[in-house]
C-alpha cells in the first residue's frame, strides 16, 4: 500500500523535478550499476520498482556508493533488493546519459529471489520470450542481445 502511494507520487512529479531531486542528492554526476541476472533455466530476473515511472519493470541495480567499485555495488544492490548472491559476473557495457554513467553486468543468480527492499514490489524470473510488454526498450534490447550471444 505504502509502496503504491510512494510510486504514484514519484510518477506524478514532473520528470525535470525527479531529475533535480536525484542530482541534488548526488555529487557532480551519478553512476549506477545494473545487472542482467539469469538463473539455471536461463530466465531473467526483473524487478517491479516502486520509483520506475513507466511500467515499473526493469533489470535490477542501483547507485554506486562513494568509494565502492561497480562489482561491489551490484553484489550489494542485488543482495539488498532480492537476497540473491551472484556468480560469473561479467562487464557488458558502460553507457552515458548526460551526467549519468551506467555500468551494466551479466551474472548468474544464486538462491531464491525475494523482495527485500521497500523500493521493490515484485521480483520475478521471466522467460526471454515472455518479458513484460512495457519493459524499457533499451533494457529489453540489452537482455535479448545478451541471451542470444552467451
Amino acid at each position: 500500500m505504502i509502496k503504491d502511494i510512494i510510486g504514484t507520487i514519484w510518477r506524478n512529479i514532473p520528470r525535470y523535478v525527479r531529475r533535480k531531486i536525484i542530482r541534488t542528492t548526488q555529487e557532480t554526476f551519478t553512476v549506477s550499476v545494473a545487472g542482467v541476472i539469469t538463473n539455471e533455466n536461463n530466465e531473467v530476473l526483473l524487478l517491479d520498482h516502486v520509483l520506475r515511472v513507466a511500467s515499473g519493470w526493469g533489470i535490477p541495480g542501483g547507485f554506486i556508493a562513494r568509494g565502492e567499485q561497480p562489482e561491489q555495488a551490484l553484489h550489494r544492490e542485488i543482495f539488498e533488493e532480492t537476497g540473491l548472491e551472484l556468480k560469473n559476473l561479467k562487464l557488458i557495457r558502460v553507457r552515458t546519459f548526460n551526467r549519468h554513467i551506467e555500468v551494466i553486468f551479466r551474472a548468474k543468480g544464486i538462491g531464491t529471489a525475494e523482495v527485500k527492499s521497500r523500493e521493490i514490489k515484485k521480483a520475478v524470473w521471466f522467460k526471454p520470450d515472455e518479458l513484460p510488454e512495457k519493459l524499457n526498450k533499451s533494457q529489453k534490447s540489452i537482455i535479448e542481445k545478451l541471451l542470444k550471444h552467451k
